[in-house]
């Protein structure tokens, strides 16, 4: 049985080989802010204005910014959520019950993700989508961070952790993109 002395000791060395194990398997960003490896970049999009109205393609950069930057930009419940891929609680976020129409952008770069035309309810406390407003915009990666492989959404501009998408959703797609609202702001159709 270790002592307090070597109990403490043991998780110091545990904390910082996980903090460098961390370091090293994250991309390094550059004082500019660019993560070296996906410096530069830039990415297909479809804009829309506020009122849900498509404008068109578009090619634009690429959002870099450092940890400071976004943590002064976002509360910290939405940095941890899209800058560290956290979750917020169910039934506690901000537009899990909204019945308004309206557009959902980014929260970090104020893409257009979602619309409430496409928005059903799930009953899992997270509000749910049956397709995000253009494909282009959002971008599927594995995530097997809990021992089993899901399909994480981000946005395809900032590369903002937005939620899940999950095939238990409603026709027409059968899929529930389950996002977190502190990766979004609504924006009401006028």
């Amino acid at each position: 049985m270790p002592n307090r002395r070597q109990f403490l000791v043991g998780s110091l060395a545990t904390l910082a080989g996980a903090s460098a194990i961390e370091l090293l398997t994250k991309p390094i960003v550059s004082a500019e802010g660019a993560s070296s490896a996906n410096e530069g970049g830039s990415v297909k999009v479809i804009l829309f204005d506020d009122s849900g109205k498509k404008l068109g393609p578009k090619i634009i950069q690429k959002v870099h910014k450092t940890n400071a930057e976004w943590m002064q930009q976002l509360t910290q419940l939405q940095f941890e959520v899209t800058r560290k891929e956290d979750t917020e609680r169910a039934f506690t976020g901000e537009y899990y019950n909204l019945h308004e129409r309206g557009l959902y952008r980014c929260i970090c770069c104020g893409n257009a993700l979602f619309s409430s035309d496409t928005k059903f309810e799930s009953g899992t406390g997270w509000p749910s989508f049956w397709a995000p407003i253009a494909r282009e915009n959002v971008r599927d990666t594995n995530d097997s961070s809990l021992g089993f492989s899901r399909t994480a959404v981000s946005c395809t501009e900032c590369d903002a952790h937005l939620g899940h998408v999950f095939d238990d959703g409603p026709k027409p797609t059968g899929l529930r993109y389950c996002m977190n609202s502190a990766s979004l702001k609504f924006v009401k159709h006028g």
